[in-house]
């Protein structure tokens, strides 16, 4: 049975790991606790943890936090004391500190995001009792080389907690993700959720070239099961030189992520689905989209009709923060999560 501290524990760790702005701590209770104070710094502040953990500025922040909190949860100093660990990691983070500049704020940095939903399938297993996806993001980058592809964005960890209820709409079916970003929705597939392969697609050379580093980290480097491509949205997939779009390859299942943001490459990313209908007609499209801006998605929804494209919103909420284990996304603007169809 676990201790009564574990579920505010994870959290709390899972959070950090994720690189959120607001951490819940866990009760003054258990933080006083010396097993809790162990757990937390083996788990999150340890030298093997630092190496694909978050940055030092934020360690620096969170860590002070955490030991303020600590110091103020301790009614008895006869009794109870703040880890001479977390002092130490503390003492000589502050010591490095003055190294820190803006140039390292904008590295990139490691993201791990827990998947709560797959806790059960995976508890019996030794080796990972705590299914993550680990990617290298830039949380400062919104846009670089005309891309938003450095980070993860809601919709994506919208649509992953979607596939992990429903993991057979992807289990032994070919996948490919539009716009892949960091690679999560592919990597999730193949990793976890038994897809027989996936191609991770989008029309950035650099978004492409950096993948490899994310497939690294999740253990899929040498894997046949998951491929990169440069696709251009627009670009005719019929009738082209090539003989045989994707080698031939079919495609079962198509996934997209917050790529309806900006009405300007709506069109050409219609066509595209359109054409991918043309290429296999009984493909299934899930289309995941965070509603920042009305007006974007009702483009969305006024090109799919114009081409013919029927757009069903499966009305997936999203849960409140508070009810979230992971991942961890805000809960203040709506995400759609839709299948897109052919009309016959």
């Amino acid at each position: 049975m676990d201790p009564p501290w574990r579920q505010q524990v994870d959290r709390f760790c899972y959070q950090y790991l994720q690189m959120e702005s607001r951490l819940d701590l866990p009760q003054d209770e258990f933080l006083r606790l010396a097993e809790v104070q162990d757990d937390i710094y083996r788990r999150i502040f340890s030298d093997e943890r630092s190496n694909v953990g978050p940055p030092d500025r934020y360690r620096i922040k969170f860590l002070k936090e955490l030991v303020f909190r600590i110091e103020s949860a301790i009614d008895d100093w006869d009794r109870y004391a703040v880890s001479d660990d977390m002092m130490a990691t503390l003492s000589g983070l502050l010591a490095n500190s003055m190294s820190l500049d803006y140039v390292s704020a904008q590295k990139k940095c490691y993201v791990t995001y827990h998947l709560s939903l797959l806790d059960s399938a995976t508890k019996s297993n030794t080796v990972s009792p705590h299914p993550s996806i680990t990617l290298l993001e830039n949380r400062n980058l919104i846009a670089a080389g005309g891309t938003t592809g450095h980070r993860t964005w809601e919709a994506a960890l919208q649509l992953g907690q979607h596939l992990c209820q429903n993991p057979s709409l992807v289990a032994g079916k070919r996948v490919l993700e539009l716009g892949t970003g960091t690679g999560y929705s592919a990597i999730l597939c193949v990793k976890y959720l038994q897809a027989a392969h996936a191609v991770a697609s989008d029309g950035s050379d650099d978004v492409i070239h950096n993948l490899s580093d994310n497939l690294i980290l999740n253990g899929l480097q040498d894997s046949s099961r998951i491929t990169s491509m440069n696709l251009q949205w627009g670009s005719a997939l019929i009738g082209t030189e090539e003989e045989h779009w994707n080698g031939g390859r079919p495609v079962d299942v198509v996934l997209g992520a917050d790529i309806t943001y900006d009405q300007r490459v709506i069109p050409a990313l219609v066509a595209t689905l359109f054409d991918l209908f043309g290429l296999y007609p009984n493909v299934a499209v899930y289309i995941s989209a965070t509603e920042r801006n009305a007006e974007t998605y009702q483009r969305f929804l006024k090109v799919c009709r114009q081409r013919d494209l029927a757009v069903e919103d499966l009305h997936v909420g999203v849960p409140p923060r508070s009810q979230q284990k992971g991942p961890f996304y805000d809960d203040q603007f709506a995400i759609h999560l839709c299948r897109v169809s052919k009309n016959r």
